[in-house]
């Protein structure tokens, strides 16, 4: 290996990658947008190809660049978990960094946390919760030792393993007292406020190819967010805006009858929620103790 090739190098590659833009990276990374645009171009030159195509649409992997990108992340991932293990008799011993999506925050994961506290009282446990896009990147790149959700499209898998937990569907909810309760076709929701996933968002792809397959158009009267917080709320409050989310997120609002879910068919949206970390990684200790604990709680959230 070219010892003029640094882990700012490859970090830098891979976060640009994943990212599709050199802002969107910069902002990941919290550099400034020439600093890693100089680590790019420097990488380019030590190793003499053009592994990002860069246009006004974003960044694009080169031919050579697909091939580079395999082997720069299995590099830092190896960097990054061996760090973990030197430190892991230090000041980071017992600290367990866990990213969840917004489908288990709600149902799956209070569980868990549970029953994991119970047997693991001197672990500090980091919960972060975001979209699918960011989450993994983070994970990739180590700034988190699991995730917790949604399995996501083939492309955003790469150096990842997945651990299944249980299937959900994504249902369109609404207030009992929506107009939309009514409704019995999908292209009937284009009347009212549609909250949809937005492009990161591991349930779009699922969502689009449904409605293509009803011929019905994106939704013009539409808020994209993934925020549940969000959605809840406005959901909650106003009748006239229907939510198109996962069920695990309103789960507990179905059960209690502050939502309901419309009589449309979504059977084509179950998709795998579990658990997603590092390929050929050696799990710490803490680490199989939390995957034990969401694997006990998976059955109720089933339920």
């Amino acid at each position: 290996m070219d010892r003029r090739i640094k882990f700012r190098h490859l970090n830098a590659f891979s976060t640009i990658a994943r990212a599709g833009s050199l802002k969107r990276a910069a902002e990941q990374m919290n550099l400034t947008q020439p600093a890693i645009s100089k680590a790019l171009k420097e990488l380019e030159e030590i190793i003499g190809v053009v592994l990002l195509a860069r246009s006004r649409a974003g960044v694009q992997l080169t031919a050579e660049g697909e091939i580079f990108l395999q082997f720069a992340e299995q590099s830092i991932s190896a960097l990054r978990h061996g760090l973990r293990n030197v430190r892991a008799t230090g000041l980071s011993a017992g600290k367990l960094r866990v990213g969840a999506l917004p489908s288990v925050v709600s149902h799956l994961l209070p569980r868990a946390v549970s029953d994991f506290g119970e047997t693991n009282p001197d672990t500090l446990l980091e919960l972060h919760e975001g979209p699918h896009q960011d989450l993994v990147t983070r994970l990739r790149n180590g700034g988190l030792d699991l995730v917790v959700g949604r399995l996501g499209r083939p492309e955003t898998m790469t150096g990842l393993e997945f651990l299944q937990l249980y299937t959900e569907q994504v249902v369109v909810v609404a207030h009992p007292d929506s107009p939309a309760v009514s409704v019995r076709q999908w292209q009937d929701l284009d009347r009212f406020r549609v909250l949809y996933p937005p492009q990161d968002s591991a349930i779009r792809s699922l969502i689009a190819r449904l409605l293509i397959s009803q011929g019905v158009p994106l939704f013009t009267n539409r808020i994209e967010s993934a925020s549940s917080a969000f959605g809840r709320a406005v959901t909650l409050a106003d009748p006239q805006t229907v939510w198109v989310i996962s069920y695990g997120v309103v789960a507990g609002e179905l059960a209690e009858g502050r939502l309901v879910a419309l009589d449309l068919d979504t059977s084509a949206t179950t998709g795998a929620v579990g658990i997603m970390s590092r390929s050929q990684e050696v799990r710490s200790v803490v680490a199989r103790a939390f995957i034990s604990a969401l694997l006990r709680a998976a059955p109720d959230a089933m339920a």
